[in-house]
């Protein structure tokens, strides 16, 4: 008898206690992250509120140039930086593969199966790719009639692969953060014009619920003929493909991609995604466009977030038909922030809200990045230009101040007076009804979607068209 209780207790409790031992070190896992800061702290508020909230106000004209420059200032990768305890981190090497792959030419709308992830070797375990400048192509020589042929376009290499002039082409990325066997890669979409050009790079999904983005890329780089196209387009539909799987915002650990970049390479979970992303194809950029959409149930006019104090991201947004601008200074981590940082130029857009495909905000996106790449030279084509849309230099946020559920009265992009009524909360217990009015004149760029709200609630941002300082 007490050889079968203790038989029972060494096969049946054995593994509850050992489990139970084990908990505490998984809970203490994170014991390097900077002291006084919870996890849970990261959930609190979302960037489409977070963002404008916490932006640098616009400047004047007048101001010195010098104040132009972020106050955030994002840490090239490569450089000396400090970790979570504040060590010092060594300058990374990279180091590069002795030989590259040439990468096939096919017809992006043609129906493919997604590239199968391939056996890691000790190069897919080495640092990612140094950025080597391209070498131009030479312009050709005036023709009778004085007229000058575009420059040829040379092969550039992306992901240990080289992309040939006139190609379109599927490249497969992986952070290797996953157990191998298991790992899976993420579909990059690549056209390599025929034509010498900047390089424009597209990203959706960086929060795997926002799904407008995914077909807004997927259109933009599918329509494009690599013939008649001067410069490269690469586009990521899908960055956070374990969030897009899950139908979640977030990493699988919880966290924001989009407050690490440009990420760190023996970081967390969310510093080597951005830092592999980053070193290995924003690095590449010369424009970038970051698609999102609204969150926590919110929706947002179709609508570019940049910052305006920056001249070459304010030039940039010009290029864009029929998008309203949102001066957002944004926050640090950002990926359009980190760009930025290292001299590309770039802007997030937003586009409708999260778990949703909305065909008219796609088709705003589309459109809108196809004006981009006419007005920079890249396509060709017949453009019906619309009216310029304008530039929020300030916008904000109006809360609910008691809980229950929201009841809008105004729709998303109407023009609202100070104090008009933009709906109201009811309280389900007490039938008590709280109206919510408008701070401010302006256009309503984003609103939550019906639903139960609690006090302090984001629920209407107004944009106004005010007077830039001194200009």
């Amino acid at each position: 008898m007490l050889f079968q209780r203790l038989k029972y207790f060494t096969t049946r409790q054995f593994p509850i206690l050992f489990l139970a031992a084990t908990l505490p070190a998984a809970a203490w896992a994170n014991q390097n992250e900077p002291s006084g800061t919870m996890l849970i702290a990261q959930l609190a508020e979302d960037e489409n509120v977070e963002d404008v909230v916490r932006s640098e106000p616009r400047r004047g004209a007048s101001q010195s140039k010098d104040t132009v420059k972020k106050t955030q200032e994002v840490p090239a990768s490569g450089t000396n930086q400090a970790d979570s305890d504040g060590k010092p981190v060594e300058a990374e090497t990279l180091a590069v593969p002795a030989t590259r792959k040439i990468a096939p030419n096919i017809d992006l709308k043609e129906v493919a199966p997604l590239p199968e992830p391939e056996a890691l070797t000790e190069s897919d375990l080495a640092d990612p790719l140094p950025v080597v400048a391209d070498e131009p192509g030479q312009p050709s020589e005036p023709d009778a009639a004085g007229t000058t042929e575009p420059a040829l376009a040379e092969s550039f290499s992306l992901l240990g692969t080289d992309i040939r002039p006139g190609t379109s082409t599927r490249l497969s990325w992986s952070p290797q953060i996953q157990i191998a066997g298991l790992s899976q890669v993420t579909p990059v979409l690549v056209v390599n014009g025929i034509n010498a050009g900047p390089t424009l790079c597209l990203t959706g999904a960086i929060h795997g619920d926002e799904l407008n983005g995914i077909e807004i890329v997927r259109r933009a780089i599918y329509d494009l003929n690599p013939e008649k196209l001067s410069g490269r387009v690469i586009g990521v539909p899908i960055v956070n493909l374990t969030g897009f799987q899950q139908g979640s915002r977030y990493l699988p650990d919880r966290r924001d991609l989009n407050r690490y970049f440009p990420g760190r390479k023996a970081g967390n979970l969310a510093d080597r995604v951005a830092y592999s992303l980053f070193e290995n194809i924003i690095r590449h950029c010369d424009m970038l466009v970051d698609i999102h959409t609204g969150s926590l149930k919110r929706t947002n006019l179709p609508q570019l977030r940049a910052d305006m104090n920056n001249p070459d991201v304010a030039q940039f947004t010009r290029g864009f038909d029929r998008m309203a601008v949102v001066h957002s200074s944004g926050s640090p981590g950002m990926l359009r922030s980190a760009a930025v940082a290292v001299g590309i130029r770039a802007v997030t857009m937003e586009a409708g809200e999260s778990l949703r495909i909305q065909e008219h905000q796609i088709e705003a996106g589309v459109n809108s990045l196809n004006s981009l790449m006419d007005k920079h030279g890249m396509i060709s084509r017949m453009f019906v230009w619309g009216d310029p849309e304008p530039v929020y230099y300030d916008s904000t946020w109006v809360r609910a101040q008691h809980g229950g559920i929201l009841f809008s009265e105004i729709g998303l992009g109407d023009y609202v007076s100070q104090g008009e009524i933009l709906g109201y909360v009811a309280d389900p217990i007490t039938n008590a009804q709280y109206p919510i009015h408008s701070s401010s004149s302006g256009r309503i760029i984003g609103m939550a979607v019906d639903q139960v709200v609690m006090a302090g609630f984001a629920a209407y941002h107004i944009g106004t068209e005010a007077e830039v300082p001194e200009e």
